[in-house]
């Protein structure tokens, strides 16, 4: 296997101090240290334990959606054989009973699964924000926590940047740049086990006989571990694969987008291009593709400058409300059938 190169790292960047090349970054960051005086952070420094009694304290009894999978899973949070549902099995519980299952298996060498992912901060922790803040305010940021056992994600990719901060346990992340999907091997759309489209390779043991090109991915990937008070800087739509590397991990994200909500999620105008685009002759969808360039990703004042201000319509740019209305409406309208 290559060896991956490492992330960039960033030294005395704190919550609230964070330069505005970090956030105009188009590669990922590693900030060392950034929440080193979160109290969650000082007290998994005296052990696990300690920081799992911290969040128990703030907790206020919301279940959270926990995942098991069986030992032979080896933590890996995935599809089942047949592709038609998944290797484990999920339910809503109190996430006390998760702590302690998690210590109960912590002296098992082979344990199982056992994983809370992307769990909206204030749901269950309504004061840890208050308390463990990354003075990312200004940015309204989806703040969410994620813990589990010796897991591993399947590289994947999100459309909001994100922050992530590790606030116990170890854990490492693999990320792949955007324009390496087609050597990631996707699987479907319709159904993954996170909710996002994920990569089918093993990371852990890849079979370069049915995955080739993952050989190229590998080649441009890069990789962190990160400790109790770390944080990583992941831009928009970076793949990354990440695994737990302790018997108790907890990490906190936290996501934004550089955009206004109204503009909706990218994923849509995905969808509605496979729908209308991908089925055509090749000739038509070279076509479809050269409007695409012009309208959509080489957008250029100058091009429409033939057009007055007020005629510009959805043309205008950046696109303003009235005409993102304009247009969610009219899309509204064309889709029914």
């Amino acid at each position: 296997m290559s060896q991956q190169a490492s992330i960039k790292e960033i030294a005395n960047c704190h919550p609230g101090d964070i330069p505005d090349f970090v956030f105009s970054s188009s590669e990922p960051l590693v900030l060392r240290d950034f929440a080193a005086d979160w109290p969650v952070v000082k007290e998994a420094q005296k052990s696990s334990k300690h920081a799992a009694d911290y969040l128990r304290g703030l907790y206020r009894g919301n279940p959270v959606f926990a995942c098991y999978g069986p030992p032979e899973n080896n933590g890996r949070v995935f599809y089942n054989e047949q592709m038609n549902g998944f290797n484990f099995q999920g339910s809503k519980v109190d996430l006390n009973l998760v702590l302690d299952k998690l210590f109960e298996q912590a002296a098992q060498q082979n344990p199982p699964t056992l994983y809370v992912s992307s769990t909206e901060i204030n749901s269950v922790l309504p004061q840890f924000n208050r308390l463990n803040n990354a003075g990312l305010d200004s940015l309204n940021p989806l703040t969410s926590i994620w813990l589990g056992n010796q897991t591993r994600i399947a590289a994947h990719y999100d459309f909001p940047h994100n922050l992530a901060c590790c606030i116990a346990g170890r854990r490492r992340f693999t990320l792949f740049p955007p324009e390496q999907v087609a050597n990631l091997y996707v699987g479907p759309m319709e159904l993954s086990p996170g909710g996002q489209d994920i990569s089918l390779v093993d990371i852990d043991n890849p079979n370069f006989d049915t995955y080739p090109k993952f050989k190229q991915a590998l080649d441009a990937s890069l990789t962190t571990e990160l400790a109790p008070g770390d944080a990583l800087f992941i831009p928009s739509m970076w793949w990354h694969h990440v695994a737990g590397l302790e018997d108790f991990n907890a990490l906190i994200t936290h996501w934004w987008r550089d955009t206004p909500a109204y503009l909706g999620r990218p994923e849509a105008a995905l969808e509605l291009a496979i729908l209308s685009l991908r089925s055509l002759p090749d000739a038509q969808r070279k076509a479809w593709q050269s409007l695409f360039e012009h309208y959509v990703f080489e957008p250029d004042l100058q091009k429409d400058a033939h057009i007055p201000a007020d005629a510009k319509g959805m043309l205008t740019l950046p696109l303003d409300l009235p005409n993102a209305k304009k247009i969610r409406a009219g899309l509204l309208n064309k889709l029914k059938v």
